[in-house]
């Protein structure tokens, strides 16, 4: 079986332009206060940041979106990795887990609103919640598939917790937490944006809830627009390459000077 051919540089910048480009022509088919031109989203765009807004609101949803995902993937690591070594464990807690995955994010985050009041706690607690389910699947399966022959390799040689932890679980378990971490991120600041906009007074979030009052779809657009910027810079800078770090043993002949 031959390799896959590594596609050309400039494909990657095909979809995006024609992207924009439909935007355009659709823009001046409709009505524009329906879906304003991409120029008119680029003005309400730096109106915003220029203002002070759209700085204040990302920031409010960046923190909460980091807080949810470390918490998120602390709390789905330990479980999943328990439900993998210990076949008990993942008796006991496997259906608990499928209701977790089951359970609306929506029905979660109204729950937790009515339990404890519009307060911060509730919103983080919320998204939490609704990611955990997704992770612990993901490590379980990582969990199930550590190398028998390296883990009585440790035994003999008396590796202890620590070792065995950094040495022997976490490189085998590393493409597994890095698939967890790049569909958490997608997963976790739409369920942010869904909580800011039932129950909290700052965020993207809330000012897409304020925007839609008022049909103003530029803002709509606009915020819309800058958030997913901010994730595909982390996308860019952090998780891909640590996806390629995750996967460089299947290919040895890349070295670094």
């Amino acid at each position: 079986m031959t390799a896959q051919a590594r596609p050309a540089g400039w494909a990657a910048w095909i979809a995006l332009p024609v992207l924009v480009a439909v935007w355009m022509l659709l823009s001046h088919l409709l009505d524009s206060s329906l879906l304003p031109s991409p120029a008119a989203v680029l003005q309400t765009l730096v109106e915003q940041a220029s203002s002070g807004q759209l700085w204040h609101h990302l920031g409010v949803t960046l923190y909460r979106v980091i807080l949810s995902f470390v918490l998120a993937m602390v709390l789905g690591v330990a479980l999943g990795f328990c439900m993998g070594r210990w076949a008990t464990v993942n008796a006991v807690l496997d259906p608990v887990l499928v209701l977790m995955l089951n359970l609306p994010a929506l029905v979660t985050i109204i729950l937790l609103y009515v339990w404890m009041g519009l307060v911060e706690p509730a919103a983080i607690l919320a998204v939490v919640i609704n990611k955990v389910p997704n992770v612990a699947v993901t490590v379980r399966e990582g969990a199930r598939s550590l190398d028998r022959k390296l883990e009585q390799m440790a035994t003999v040689y008396r590796f202890g917790w620590p070792q065995r932890l950094w040495d022997l679980w976490l490189p085998q378990l590393f493409p597994y937490l890095m698939a967890s971490a790049r569909g958490g991120l997608a997963l976790i600041w739409k369920i942010v944006l869904v909580v800011e906009l039932l129950g909290r007074s700052d965020g993207i979030g809330f000012q897409l809830h304020m925007a839609f009052q008022v049909f103003d779809v530029s803002a709509i657009l606009a915020y819309s627009l800058a958030f997913i910027m901010v994730v595909q810079l982390i996308e860019l800078l952090v998780l891909q390459p640590l996806e390629r770090r995750a996967h460089r043993w299947r290919h040895p002949e890349v070295t670094h000077a």
